[in-house]
């Protein structure tokens, strides 16, 4: 499949995107959008996506702080019957740091799933760049966890539904231990997540793509192909290891990951605690 930079349908781009932010505010969550639109394309989903995007930085006051790529699992692909990831944009609201108190509030239907994070420490800008391009990019790699949502009700979502979605992400969590890329072996990295203690999910690099530079290749040609290059500093969030969980209110997942150390996601007990900003 075949990301185009442009749609060429006649739905309304800009009424599904603002039912999307009006269901992240209300947490009255949507039909899928492929039953309300039954046209809809790939092409039409990003569009979607980018008049969100769009929205959060000229209406909002948002900076764009990297990518994050979903569907990075080859049985996930073949449950929505694609060949290939999606991405979604970050935002310099969503970022938490290791072991920091997480709001439920701004938190839609929350599931966390363990994931390498690259910063970047140069600009992926030429034409059709290739793994060693990536390579060279690559400042350092951190464990994350990604807090990931859906504005969709129930989560009953395909492709075009979760693009549109930005990629159904959220929030997400950095660990402290930067490392440099020489030092790890990313395809046969081990990752074990628990939830207080008792294991939720496990893993390794391998289930992302083979390889999560794989992922990060893959998103470094989509972005320039779309003219909307990787940049230096920017964050990638490469995809899920493992299986992901349900969030509930009081939970504290920490996930540990071979060669890159540890992180942790701690949710409030309840709802009443001020909401991110």
């Amino acid at each position: 499949m075949h990301i185009n930079a442009m749609s060429t349908s006649s739905i309304d781009i800009d009424g599904a995107a603002r039912s999307l932010r009006d269901a992240a505010r209300s947490g009255k969550f949507i039909t899928p959008l492929r039953e309300t639109f039954p046209q809809i394309t790939a092409a039409d989903a990003y569009a979607i996506q980018r008049a969100n995007t769009e929205h959060r930085v000229r209406e909002e006051g948002r900076r764009i702080a990297g990518c994050k790529i979903g569907l990075t699992a080859k049985a996930v692909q073949a449950q929505l019957g694609v060949d290939q990831p999606d991405f979604g944009m970050l935002f310099d609201d969503m970022g938490f740091g290791d072991a920091e108190t997480i709001s439920m509030r701004g938190l839609q239907q929350p599931k966390i799933e363990a994931e390498v994070a690259f910063v970047l420490g140069r600009d992926l800008d030429m034409e059709n760049p290739g793994h060693a391009d990536v390579i060279q990019a690559i400042d350092h790699v951190l464990p994350a966890l990604e807090i990931v949502g859906s504005r969709i009700a129930n989560w009953n979502i395909r492709f075009v539904d979760t693009v549109a979605d930005n990629a159904s992400s959220n929030a997400y969590v950095l660990g402290s231990t930067p490392k440099r890329l020489s030092d790890v072996d990313l395809r046969l990295c081990g990752m074990v997540m628990t939830r207080r203690g008792e294991p939720v999910s496990s893993g390794a690099g391998a289930a992302c793509l083979g390889n999560p530079l794989n992922a990060v290749a893959w998103l470094a040609r989509t972005m320039a192909a779309l003219e909307q290059p990787l940049r230096a500093g920017h964050l990638v969030l490469s995809g899920a290891l493992g299986p992901m969980a349900a969030v509930n209110a009081g939970d504290i997942f920490e996930t540990r990951i071979n060669g890159l150390g540890s992180v942790k996601a701690v949710f409030e007990a309840d709802s009443t605690g001020r909401q991110r900003t």
